[in-house]
């Protein structure tokens, strides 16, 4: 390789350009080690990471929840907090085809790698509302990143934030430029920060979980604008993310990461279809199928990942892999092997010294069959009825805090709940879901309408007109698990208390009857009964989950409200609980209302499906009608933003495109709600409001013209078959 010396025009002296023959690469990152110099230990966040991305390609980074894809995607830009630092390795940046930047070598906090920050490469952060300063205008923070970087007058740079958020699909840029981030939604919030990202033109963006909280057909839209504005700005594109639906439509080269290593690496259609680590085998059964008919059981990995300062010894892996080699995978620490195409694999089981795989069946090593009985579901007796719930809330304004008008969240839903059914109920952010399922908790004191409880052995009763000391008997009989157990979780309480606090309370149990009741429910949820003693913060985000449910099951409760109980968990964690919810449902014979915005989750877990927009329930069917026999455009929109794990089918255009946001609960449209977005909508639609109604065995919609209109589904996914997972065995 050949090397021309050339000085750096934005660098000090002491920094050098290496020319090389390798120019397509824009960024060549090159045993990476960045570490973590904590009391307890060193701890080894990256440890020699080595990868490239092409010019105008896109590489995603995949794999669990602490196994360092944020931390290798901040020592790029040197942002790494302390007390971390990097300690190894170089990370070459090439702005242009004859310059070569070492940025490891800049100082952190010097001019240097402050003018590429922002400018030459940016980030895109996961959480937006965390990122975005909420004392500043959105307007006021994109000129301050652009005036930073280019020589452009004030008025200048905001004519250039204004065509940057009408880029990015913000609707009324010059009006929303000087809005706060708490005025915008969740979607427009993640849009600005990618109009603040791009503004500058930069060669390499980074985004890390940019669509992960995100529901579908917003997902749909960030994706689809980040694709448009790669084409038009010929940018690359480094994106960190655990839903390989996303990862399979937008990549060009995938590298799967564990424990702070690159454990694979390929083209996309390589890792896909042939992937080899059993870590990223692994990781591909753990997706729940966009299934309606086959609900097997998720092939979940066993385990968590490893604590970096407990990094085992040999394969980081051998712990949770089906094919470790005892006395081989346990003590050698495998080196990378190249194969064809250059696909790459950190794998004992792969190169010119390798080993022979463990003996596995193909049944082991698949998809595990639920041999777990379900429980019937009682299709005469409805548990729970809701009927034309309402829950509205004030609008205040004005120096005597007069009502100005209504936020109507939950503005007429009915449907019921059957004994030992899971109801799914799915619609954007926005739509009502989280507000319904709190008001059915009581959590809420709802306008109007009936919550019909009727437990199997008892009379029924309308929760909604009970007060606290009346709801006190039914707290225990209907639960709910919330969405992020980190904060609906006591820090200041160990584990005993929290999962006890109930038991206590309802006096089931008390004293040493007490702990073993929980030590019994942590078993259930897969914990150890000896964690009772410990603090939420002592357990991982998936563990923390399972504490929830363990709380929600203690007074064995006949319903359970789940609110996105596994939209933000890593695709291996979100199996575990998957397949824990349906062994406790078999088990104690519960009801689940789950809420969620992963329709492939909802796909594989419930019964029927209702969805809501803009606090109303437009469509509620048996899973499979809802999915393969759609009947409102919007549920139509829905499925077709599904992303599939599969590259072959990113070139499809049946990719229904909503336009706008969500329509404003305070102040929705006349007629139906969805007709401003509806691609179906007539005159009627614009001035008459439909009713739910029964249009054919069991199915409800509420749609003008439900009959007329031939809408498409989904179709199953493709399981793969043993035989071929036999031939690849042998």
């Amino acid at each position: 390789m050949v090397y021309v010396m050339q000085p750096i025009p934005i660098a000090n002296e002491e920094l050098v350009i290496l020319m090389n023959s390798n120019i397509d690469n824009l960024l060549e990152v090159r045993d990476l080690q960045t570490h973590f110099f904590t009391s307890e230990g060193v701890v080894k966040a990256v440890d020699g990471v080595s990868f490239n991305i092409p010019r105008g390609k896109t590489l995603c980074i995949v794999g669990e929840s602490g196994c360092g894809k944020s931390i290798t995607a901040r020592s790029i830009l040197q942002i790494v907090d302390a007390p971390g630092r990097i300690v190894g390795g170089d990370v070459l940046f090439r702005p242009t085809p004859d310059t070569e930047i070492n940025i490891t070598q800049m100082n952190p906090f010097g001019r240097e790698i402050r003018a590429i920050r922002g400018k030459d490469i940016t980030m895109i952060f996961q959480e937006p509302m965390s990122s975005l300063s909420p004392l500043y205008t959105i307007g006021n923070q994109i000129i301050e990143a652009i005036r930073w970087h280019l020589p452009v007058s004030k008025e200048e740079a905001r004519a250039m934030s204004i065509e940057a958020l009408r880029k990015v699909g913000i609707p009324r840029p010059s009006e929303l430029i000087d809005s706060y981030t708490f005025e915008l939604s969740g979607g427009m919030r993640q849009r600005a920060m990618i109009a603040m990202a791009l503004v500058c033109e930069p060669k390499l963006l980074i985004a890390d979980e940019p669509t992960t909280a995100l529901d579908v057909t917003t997902q749909a839209n960030i994706l689809d604008l980040l694709g448009d504005l790669q084409r038009d700005m010929n940018m690359s594109m480094m994106f960190i993310t655990h839903d390989l639906g996303v990862v399979a439509n937008i990549a060009d080269e995938v590298a799967v990461m564990y424990l702070g290593m690159i454990v694979e690496r390929g083209s996309v259609e390589t890792i896909f279809s042939d992937p080899k680590h059993p870590y990223t085998r692994a990781l591909m059964r753990s997706i729940p199928k966009l299934s309606v008919r086959q609900k097997t059981r998720l092939s979940a990995i066993r385990g968590i990942i490893p604590h970096p300062l407990n990094r085992p010894s040999g394969c980081p892996f051998h712990s949770r892999c089906d094919l470790a080699v005892a006395g081989a995978c346990d003590k050698v620490i495998p080196q990378n092997a190249i194969l064809e195409d250059g696909h790459e694999v950190r794998c004992l089981l792969y190169g010119p010294e390798a080993i022979a795989p463990a003996q596995q069946t193909a049944t082991e090593i698949l998809m595990e069959e639920d041999r777990t009985p379900r429980s019937p579901i009682n299709a005469e007796h409805a548990l729970l009825e809701v009927n034309d719930l309402k829950m509205h809330f004030p609008i205040i304004s004005g120096f005597f805090n007069r009502t100005v008008g209504y936020v109507k969240a939950v503005d007429g839903a009915s449907f019921e709940i059957y004994e030992g059914e899971t109801l799914g109920l799915v619609g954007e952010s926005g739509c009502g879901k989280t507000t319904l399922g709190h008001t059915v908790m009581r959590l809420y004191e709802p306008t109007s309408g009936e919550i019909l409880y009727t437990p199997p052995d008892g009379k029924s009763v309308d929760l909604a007109t009970l007060n606290n000391r009346e709801l006190k008997p039914y707290r225990r009989e209907i639960r709910m698990i919330f969405q992020d157990p980190q904060s609906s979780l006591n820090p200041r309480m160990p584990v005993l208390e929290i999962v006890g606090e109930s038991l206590k309370m309802n006096n089931i149990a008390s004293g040493e009857a007490l702990e073993k009741r929980v030590g019994d429910l942590l078993q259930k949820v897969g914990l150890r009964p000896e964690y009772i003693r410990r603090y939420p913060h002592a357990f991982s985000g998936g563990e923390r989950q399972r504490i929830g449910i363990a709380r929600a099951l203690a007074p064995y409760p006949k319903v359970v409200v789940a609110d996105e109980a596994v939209s933000a968990l890593d695709v291996s964690v979100q199996a575990q609980i998957l397949n824990l919810l349906k062994d406790l449902q078999a088990e104690f014979g519960l009801t689940y209302l789950f809420i969620s915005h992963a329709l492939n989750v909802v796909a594989h877990i419930s019964d029927r499906v209702a969805v809501m927009y803009v606090g109303k329930i437009v469509e509620l069917a048996a899973t499979e009608d809802i999915f393969e026999h759609p009947q409102h455009p919007y549920t139509e929109a829905l499925l077709s933003a599904v992303l599939k794990p599969d590259p072959a089918a990113r070139h499809n255009n049946e990719r229904i495109r909503l336009q706008g946001e969500v329509a404003d609960p305070a102040n929705p449209p006349s007629g139906c709600a969805f007709h401003p977005r509806c691609r179906y909508a007539k005159d009627k639609c614009r001035t008459d409001i439909p009713t739910l109604r029964l249009t054919r065995d069991r199915h409800f919609v509420a749609c003008h013209f439900a009959e007329e209109l031939q809408l498409v589904g989904v179709i199953d996914d493709t399981e793969v078959s043993v035989s071929h997972v036999q031939e690849e065995l042998s």
